[in-house]
């Protein structure tokens, strides 16, 4: 090991340490408790805003000497408005009814009782992008699962992270009665310490991950090579299909408002325009685009047609334009070339539009609504700790509190 590796490691080590001794406050909390800990992290954020903000203004100085692209600054910006907005997410999952802690599954011969029990994974890692933001939204999900967690973001939101960990998650487990060592955050930067978090199974045994496509599934190679089983959320990228029924004007506010925002995964990556509409909408769709500053790439395209735009700094505002014969050719090139995040169509024919739903094969499919609601918060009102996109059986989606924890099978005498 090189001397970074060490230190990232024993710090990760320490923190998981920490997390693990502190984690059984969480799981023994009473829902009061629970809530009024998230209640406590909203308040915080309006009564630690000035430490916050300072802090995020030394992370965007240190960005801009660094010559970070505009997308990956405007991820790492705070303000008013942002903590506001995030206070207010806490305050709504506050009220969020908790899971059943146990439900009854059936009555077993000889007099029994089979029931299921949830219980908490016990610590959580969560990886992630230099997002200030997504401290706040991964701690309140793992507090609400009752989970301890260790914390590990890009280096550049790093004294944010820290302002937000200090001044806002520890003060508010401990007003609530718990322990505030119960969420940790990897205070040393580098990439380092991202590969020592996927190395530590008997102390992290899940691991959810977040960020550009490469680096994430790299942590996930090295998560399984070390038995630690990850959430990993890779790679993104909203398709819109414009059949041939489409309306223009509907078809072009879908457009708008799935191009709100260029830097996340979810926003319209690739547009598939049926081939009827080509030659009469193509010219109006791309100058649409432009005056959103976005640039159309037509074919012949030099790139794969799902290649995420919004992972590349230089080229973010870009969309790929293809055209899509039918419904299930266009459902087909989503489900073959895209990463199977998010694909809709817009369509007045109804059975154009079942057609589609039904050959899509994605985590989140959409009939005239921008894929943009693929989304804790938008969908679930809760916020989220990552889109998982694995097709497998489990949390698939956006992941939130209620698909943190583990299913116990237990079996007593009737009573």
């Amino acid at each position: 090991m090189t001397g970074d590796e060490t230190l990232a490691t024993e710090a990760v080590r320490a923190a998981a340490r920490a997390a693990r001794a502190a984690a059984p406050s969480l799981a023994a909390a009473s829902d009061e408790a629970i809530d009024a800990a998230l209640g406590a992290m909203s308040q915080a954020l309006t009564d630690a805003a000035p430490a916050v903000l300072a802090a995020n203004a030394e992370d965007m100085r240190a960005a801009e000497e660094n010559g970070l692209p505009a997308g990956v600054r405007d991820r790492l910006r705070l303000d008013a408005d942002r903590l506001k907005s995030m206070a207010a997410q806490l305050e709504i999952l506050a009220g969020v009814e908790p899971e059943p802690a146990s439900r009854k599954v059936r009555d077993l011969p000889g007099g029994l009782v089979l029931s299921e029990r949830r219980r908490p994974v016990g610590v959580i890692g969560a990886n992630f992008e230099a997002r200030p933001n997504v401290v706040v939204d991964i701690a309140s999900q793992l507090v609400k699962s009752r989970n301890a967690g260790v914390l590990r973001t890009g280096s550049a939101a790093l004294r944010s992270a820290i302002a937000l960990a200090d001044e806002v998650i520890a003060p508010s487990l401990k007003a609530a009665g718990l322990d505030p060592a119960a969420i940790q955050l990897v205070r040393v930067p580098g990439q380092a310490a991202a590969y020592a978090l996927v190395r530590e199974a008997k102390l992290i045994p899940l691991v959810i991950l977040r960020g550009s496509g490469d680096s994430t599934r790299a942590l996930a190679a090295e998560g399984a090579a070390h038995g630690v089983r990850t959430l990993a959320h890779a790679d993104g990228g909203g398709v819109l299909y414009l059949h041939s029924s489409a309306e223009r004007v509907p078809a072009s506010a879908l457009i708008a408002s799935s191009l709100d925002r260029l830097g996340v995964c979810n926003r319209l990556n690739l547009l598939l325009l049926d081939s009827q509409l080509w030659d009469a909408w193509l010219p109006d769709i791309t100058g649409q685009l432009a005056s959103l500053g976005i640039t159309a790439s037509l074919p012949p395209h030099d790139h794969p047609l799902g290649y995420e735009w919004a992972l590349d700094s230089d080229r973010e505002a870009t969309v790929t334009i293809a055209p899509a014969a039918s419904p299930a050719e266009a459902a087909a090139i989503a489900n073959d070339q895209t990463s199977g995040l998010a694909a809709g169509i817009a369509a007045a024919d109804e059975g154009a539009a079942a057609e589609f739903l039904a050959a899509y094969t994605g985590t989140g499919a959409f009939w005239n609504a921008t894929t943009r609601l693929l989304d804790g918060f938008k969908l679930f009102e809760v916020p989220e700790t990552g889109i998982n996109l694995d097709a497998v059986p489990g949390p698939r989606g956006p992941v939130t509190f209620r698909d943190l924890s583990l299913r116990q099978l237990v079996v007593t005498p009737a009573t």
